[in-house]
């Protein structure tokens, strides 16, 4: 798959400009991503999925976010949520896997409401930046219920989508909001990330959270990867500066050194408290790397950056949109820290 994502990359790279002055990604770049698997990444191989490990999943979107940030986001997005397909009945999965076109995004945070009924639960709600939505088949919408709470997954054609993603960044990734009103979704449809989940392989056993944010800093990685690329023909054209030599230096290697240690820390599994913390600091450091890796560049390209001509102002834009995520915000790298030197602090979203 990470040799046929590389063969897309000349196309992205081209489509790249135009999906995000479409803020979407096109139909037949989504085709090719389905034809390929990777929206399937995560879900269960029991059920017909690919269960690919974390390490596999970060040079995927790293790639795919090396040629569009968008789409790799887009892409990251689909792939981490199929991982809700493992709490839910092997037999739904399996139904939900046996569609070609199977494709699964959402929104885990919980602000929706739903109230228990016979047979399952009502659910009305709202919920905002749900990358990709308009493509997907299936929604994950997060609910507070009597009982705590609860992630419920609903058909598309049962969501009103609110054309809302007018941004900065990551223009492509038609994040939109959708909302549903008294929607009855049945119970095998609605599950709870605290419970232990159907399917037992290795991903599973590392906590949600994680494996729905390494996709950020992977795809965050890969638009530095591909601003220095951009950089590299900009100093061609302008050879002997300095300037252009240090930023190229220094933005390679707070690219690599990034990918480096959001990869060693994935390799090493497990799900304690503080591997966890150890974990999330990789991707929110991961992050943070892109984005300074990008900045640097940018600056020493002066005037020429800011022109919609070039790619490095995209660059720029997209990289500080991932660095938004609530998932790599700087109070993950608090929790992280006082963790990591034995404070009694809450880690629930580590």
């Amino acid at each position: 798959m990470l040799d046929q994502v590389r063969a897309l990359g000349p196309t992205l790279r081209e489509l790249s400009p135009t999906i995000d002055r479409a803020a979407a990604v096109p139909p037949e770049i989504v085709d090719a991503l389905l034809d390929l698997g990777v929206f399937r990444l995560a879900t269960p191989a029991a059920a017909g999925g690919l269960e690919a490990p974390p390490e596999r999943m970060v040079e995927i979107f790293e790639e795919l976010g090396r040629a569009d940030g968008a789409t790799g986001w887009v892409a990251m997005i689909g792939a981490g949520t199929g991982i809700a397909l493992a709490w839910l009945e092997p037999d739904v999965a399996k139904r939900m896997l046996a569609d070609p076109r199977f494709l699964i995004a959402g929104v885990a945070a919980p602000m929706g409401r739903a109230e228990p009924v016979d047979g399952g639960w009502r659910l009305t709600g709202r919920w905002a930046f749900s990358s990709g939505c308009r493509h997907a088949t299936w929604l994950v919408a997060g609910a507070m219920t009597p009982s705590g709470v609860r992630m419920c997954v609903l058909p598309a054609a049962d969501v009103t989508i609110h054309d809302t993603w007018q941004v900065m960044g990551l223009r492509g990734t038609g994040s939109h909001d959708f909302s549903v009103h008294d929607v009855f979704v049945p119970a095998e449809h609605v599950f709870s990330l605290a419970g232990p989940p159907y399917a037992s392989g290795a991903l599973y056993r590392i906590p949600p959270f994680t494996t729905l944010s390494i996709g950020i800093a992977a795809v965050a990685l890969g638009i530095a990867r591909g601003a220095i690329e951009d950089f590299t023909a900009l100093a061609a054209t302008k050879p002997g500066r300095p300037a252009f030599r240090n930023a190229v230096a220094e933005a390679t290697a707070l690219h690599r050194s990034g990918l480096a240690y959001l990869q060693s820390e994935l390799v090493q599994g497990g799900a304690g408290k503080v591997r966890r913390a150890a974990q999330r600091l990789a991707i929110a450091t991961g992050t943070r790397h892109a984005a300074r890796a990008v900045d640097l560049l940018y600056s020493a390209a002066g005037g020429t950056a800011v022109y919609d001509a070039g790619p490095l102002q995209q660059r720029f834009r997209d990289v500080h949109a991932a660095t938004q995520h609530a998932m790599v915000s700087a109070d993950i790298v608090e929790t992280a820290g006082a963790v990591l030197l034995g404070e009694k602090v809450d880690s629930t979203r580590l």
